[in-house]
């Protein structure tokens, strides 16, 4: 059995637990005019890793700007608070502005000695950024749609503005073992993910009660895992609660301070399960949890595209496709202008696209033609809206390969092969292991590794993979197709989706069609040999 860790192995390992405790993080803020006056050549990495507390990541190429990530609880967002950054980023950036997969928005090129009057702007507008990264509660996502749906079983909005107020930019909450990402909604259909989150609250009815399921020990990167039922059901009133108990007894746990590549929540459920994350909560509770089993759905989640009734009689809420996740300051700025008009809000979705909500009903059409002329026009094909890509190039460090313009050429390619046919996938394309646009549960998901030629040279590939989904059967990936040479992407997707569509059964869907088949029948679509799967021998102690 291993020795229990203790405070001073932990800092002995762990190089960013060490700056944690030379000085707290967020404390940074306070030091901006110090590093300004000294010159971004002379700042140390130690601070470059602190104001990842605020939100701030190098830009690519390490040469002076920063990637800035903006919290938006549940992705909600006013006219003004929207306006604000798109004035943001035209003003301190190069006018650049995506929507993540956390119901964010990132700007870019912004440089250091902007950063302060950055910060006042934002916060002038009740904008915060702390927290959204580094070892901390992240951007609480839930379903964007959240108050104002039709068929939610509850409104979790005041759930999430509780939770929001107790742990975003709360020291007590900056010191935890890694990031940390918490999803709340009464969405009937799940459409926040809440399978790949750390701590997810899944709004239930128990006999008539409107309470929570807690599912535990989510998350994607280079380990995926797929969260667990707690078997609980909290009462509203206890949600906040629950979510920093079960928070602390994983954090409290020096085990997972020990190593940052596995530090994440998944880990510890890994080791004790969700009945000893239970067991656990419950001890530091101070009293037992009501059991409660949370029940499977059989709806796809939902991108919420399109034009949707609101609860509200009179009001309608609008979805449109965000292509690839990308804006720009002009165009946040005059979707701003357009919903102010009408006295409505925005929404953010987890596969980076945007709602306006509080339409008149009467105004729908009028809204739709102001929509298409600013570049966000419901007519796209819905592939569009349901394909993610992260960051990737140019902006960021840890991408190996090009992820937006690659997945927009593969789009391309398969809305004019297929038409509506396709309007239904779902493709993720990531440019490494972090999957930050979760190339894990995509109906197809890429990776951007390297591969090499038939001359031996370096040359840009992507490993394909298979089978994966959340929802009503939710599972992980696998990469069945690995070193793809870029070029070959599309005859190998094109042969996978003309598959499906010639060989699927009654209503047979693209994942269902793809878990059917063998790794061998897919290879023989695709026009590839499947990798093998790597199988680890058991030697007995």
């Amino acid at each position: 059995m291993a020795p229990t860790p203790t405070w001073e192995t932990v800092l002995e390992r762990n190089t960013v637990e060490r700056i944690k405790l030379d000085k707290p993080p967020l404390g940074i803020r306070d030091e901006l005019p110090a590093l300004i006056a000294g010159g971004y050549e002379a700042l140390p990495e130690e601070d470059i890793v602190r104001l990842q507390w605020w939100g701030l990541y190098h830009d690519k190429p390490k040469i002076g700007t920063f990637m800035l990530r903006v919290k938006i609880p549940n992705g909600v967002l006013s006219p003004a608070k929207l306006r604000t950054i798109g004035e943001v980023s035209n003003r301190y950036g190069r006018g650049d502005a995506e929507i993540t997969t956390r119901q964010c928005i990132q700007l870019h090129w912004l440089e250091l000695a902007s950063l302060p009057d950055v910060f006042a702007d934002l916060e002038a507008s009740g904008i915060t950024s702390a927290g959204g990264c580094g070892d901390t509660v992240r951007n609480i996502t839930g379903c964007p749609v959240s108050g104002i749906a039709a068929d939610e079983l509850f409104d979790s909005t005041p759930i999430v503005d509780a939770t929001t107020e107790t742990y975003y930019g709360n020291p007590e909450w900056a010191n935890l073992p890694r990031k940390h990402k918490y999803s709340i909604a009464s969405c009937p259909d799940r459409c926040n993910a809440p399978e790949i989150n750390c701590i997810s609250l899944v709004g239930v009815l128990n006999d008539g009660r409107e309470g929570y399921a807690v599912q535990v020990g989510g998350g994607l990167s280079s380990v995926p895992r797929m969260a667990r039922d707690m078997g609980v059901f909290v009462s509203k009133e206890e949600a906040v609660e629950i979510l920093g108990a079960t928070t602390l007894v994983w954090s409290e746990d020096l085990k997972y301070r020990m190593s940052r590549v596995k530090a994440r929540m998944k880990f510890m459920v890994d080791d004790i399960g969700a009945d000893g994350m239970r067991e656990r909560v419950e001890e530091k509770l101070g009293r037992t949890l009501e059991r409660f089993e949370l029940p499977p759905i059989d709806a796809q989640p939902s991108a919420h595209i399109g034009v949707h009734a609101q609860k509200h009689e009179g009001l309608s809420y609008i979805g449109v496709p965000v292509q690839l996740g990308l804006s720009a300051g002009e165009q946040l700025i005059a979707v701003a202008d357009l919903v102010d008009s009408f006295g409505g809000d925005i929404r953010l979705t987890r596969q980076q696209n945007l709602i306006v909500t509080g339409v008149p009903n009467e105004q729908v059409d009028v809204v739709l033609a102001q929509l298409d002329e600013l570049g966000l026009p419901l007519t796209t094909n819905e592939i569009w809206a349901n394909s993610i890509a992260c960051t990737g190039e140019p902006h960021c460090n840890f991408s190996v390969g090009q992820t937006k313009d690659r997945l927009r050429d593969l789009l391309d390619h398969l809305e004019t092969t297929f038409g509506d046919a396709v309007s239904e996938l779902r493709l993720h394309l990531d440019g490494c292991p972090h999957a930050c646009a979760q190339h894990w549960v995509g109906d197809l998901g890429f990776q951007a590794t390297t591969g090499k030629d038939a001359d031996g040279q370096r040359i840009s590939a992507y490993d394909i993979f298979v089978r994966g989904s959340l929802g009503p059967a939710p599972e992980v990936g696998r990469s069945l197709f690995r070193r793809v040479a870029s070029e070959q992407l599309e005859p190998g997707v094109e042969g996978i989706v003309r598959g499906w569509l010639d060989q699927r059964e009654h209503n047979e869907t693209f994942t269902a069609f793809q878990r059917r088949l063998s790794d061998d029948e897919l290879g023989v679509i695709a026009g590839r040999e499947p990798a093998k799967k790597r199988v680890r021998e058991e030697v007995d102690a």
